[in-house]
């Protein structure tokens, strides 16, 4: 197996099925008439936990960073490899960046599949969109930067400090750093803290038939993107100048 394949399908995989169940917890507590309705925060950080999980499980071959986030603070941190076998480089992190931002996409529409009814019912726009992507709890783009920067930065660094990948972390403890991570940090922005989580997802709503959907809020979408990348960073340097 060649690196753009031993990379392309477990990251796509893994991603895919991190944002099916990460979309699919929100959409469950958020949407009108779900059985999870009104499930409250706690629910959704436990159950972005569980996607991790699952996606680390799943991505494991590749190193299970399904985060361009983590892809890149790896590569920061000096490592020699992504994963056993593949070389960390700069053509490698942009096909791990590839299949993670198409496998959240897909995993978005999948989200949508399964709550399409739910979609249809009455609602306001920002909640359908919320199922797909962040958005700040008060507007104020430095200081939503700010927020992605410091809670990926604490992602990253606590990833690399266990060991090279977040496979190196393991399932569980890399599923409740990301629960301890929105618990603490995720009420001012909804805690991307990964760029494709969010752009994937987002690129979904835009082109997804969902009645009253409303705006995909392009003009914050940077912010997910930039925040968790520079949090990466980082994390990465900071995890190489301690190690």
């Amino acid at each position: 197996m060649n690196a753009f394949t031993a990379i392309m399908v477990p990251e796509f995989l893994g991603t895919m099925i991190l944002i099916l169940g990460g979309a699919g917890v929100v959409a469950n507590a958020i949407l009108p008439k779900t059985k999870g309705f009104n499930g409250g925060w706690l629910l959704i950080n436990f159950g972005w936990g569980l996607a991790v999980f699952a996606g680390v499980y799943v991505s494991m071959a590749s190193g299970a960073h399904i985060n361009p986030a983590v892809t890149l603070g790896i590569l920061a941190s000096g490592a020699q490899e992504f994963a056993p076998g593949i070389e960390a480089n700069f053509g490698n992190m942009l096909v791990y960046w590839v299949a993670q931002l198409v496998g959240a996409f897909v995993g978005a529409v999948l989200a949508y599949l399964a709550h399409k009814q739910h979609f249809d019912e009455e609602a306001e726009a920002g909640v359908k969109l919320a199922v797909f992507s962040t958005g700040p709890a008060i507007r104020s783009y430095t200081w939503n930067l700010v927020t992605e920067v410091i809670a990926t930065f604490m992602l990253v660094f606590v990833i690399l400090s266990f060991g090279n990948a977040p496979v190196d972390l393991g399932p569980l403890a890399a599923a409740l750093l990301v629960v301890g991570i929105g618990a603490s940090l995720g009420g001012p922005t909804g805690y991307a803290i990964n760029p494709a989580r969010d752009l994937g997802p987002r690129i979904a709503h835009f082109v997804l038939p969902i009645p009253g959907k409303g705006s995909s809020d392009w003009g914050y979408s940077w912010i997910p993107v930039v925040g968790p990348l520079v949090g990466g960073v980082l994390g990465g340097l900071l995890a190489a100048a301690v190690a």
